[in-house]
């Protein structure tokens, strides 16, 4: 086994031994989703969202593909396709990092302290630049909205997985042509 399906096999494994919910695609540990809950005290706190990860075969040394399946209102995640601006995953990627590192610092960091200067949703950043306890508002409507009852959600969507499964494309980050983002300090 090569050394890249080796680390893939292992990154996986340590997440799933976690107290992070993962579910495989068609039992591929290249592709996969997680659901995530948003970091305590932050208006992020009461949400769960479900995370869509893709690892390429030349993973650890090129980036996992990441992206929020239910909307989330925030300067550095796309609303319509979930895609995140991140630049440690995007450009600054390194073979230290693993999938815990995303999902335990990377994303709970990005979500408290999001970057408005450099935003993938405009709106986002400047609600937030401009009222900022409006953007709290907001994002915790959309909390409320989209990223409570997350199950319910995904009980819809397997009954919908057969419908299009070409849309999963549009929900994740394509590390080569997302532009450098929030974390540029992590």
């Amino acid at each position: 086994m090569s050394s890249p399906k080796r680390r893939i096999e292992t990154d996986v494994m340590k997440l799933m031994m976690s107290d992070y919910e993962v579910t495989l695609v068609n039992d591929n540990m290249q592709e996969f989703y997680v659901i995530f809950k948003g970091p305590q005290e932050t208006p992020f706190a009461d949400g769960r969202w479900k995370v869509h990860v893709e690892l390429p075969d030349q993973y650890p040394y090129k980036s996992p593909s990441i992206g929020f399946v239910n909307r989330i209102f925030h300067p550095n995640i796309d609303e319509q396709s979930g895609s995140v601006c991140l630049d440690v995953i995007n450009q600054t990627w390194s073979p230290m990092f693993d999938m815990i590192n995303i999902f335990e610092v990377f994303l709970p960091q990005l979500l408290r302290y999001p970057n408005p200067t450099d935003p993938l949703n405009g709106e986002a950043a400047a609600l937030l630049m401009r009222e900022p306890k409006s953007y709290d508002v907001r994002v915790k409507e959309y909390v409320k909205q989209y990223a409570t009852n997350i199950h319910e959600q995904s009980d819809e969507e397997d009954k919908n997985e057969d419908s299009d499964l070409s849309e999963v494309e549009d929900y994740h980050t394509d590390g080569e042509d997302e532009p450098a983002g929030a974390m540029d300090d992590v």
